[in-house]
């Protein structure tokens, strides 16, 4: 559960999804994730920080560059464990209907006997 708080904690925030929605397309530098975000590095540093920490990214050299990269594993975690969820609504939902649709047929007979 650890794991999971620290990823929902880390995605709360809608800038640090947003960047995660720029590392789906490809790795980024930290000064490229600046400039969508009209933030100084050091604020997207810190965003990256909690991502990172999360292991929702993680941190390639190339060359003289270091790129941040997506991770997807915490994501399917957290899916998985929201997928569940629905599942169990779902079922919830769906007797619910049932018992809707019974209790409509029972107030359509006492119209009828009227």
């Amino acid at each position: 559960m650890q794991t999971l708080d620290t990823t929902f904690s880390a995605l709360a925030d809608p800038t640090r999804r947003a960047i995660l929605m720029y590392l789906a397309k490809k790795d980024h530098t930290v000064m490229e994730l600046t400039k969508p975000f009209r933030m100084s590095q050091p604020a997207i540093s810190k965003h990256l920080k909690v991502l990172e920490e999360a292991g929702l990214i993680i941190t390639t050299k190339r060359a003289q560059e270091r790129l941040r990269r997506l991770q997807t594993a915490p994501l399917k975690e957290a899916v998985d464990w929201m997928e569940k969820y629905r599942l169990m609504w779902e079922t919830r939902y769906r007797a619910l209907d049932g018992l809707l649709v019974e209790l409509q047929k029972m107030q359509t007979k006492r119209g009828k006997k009227k």
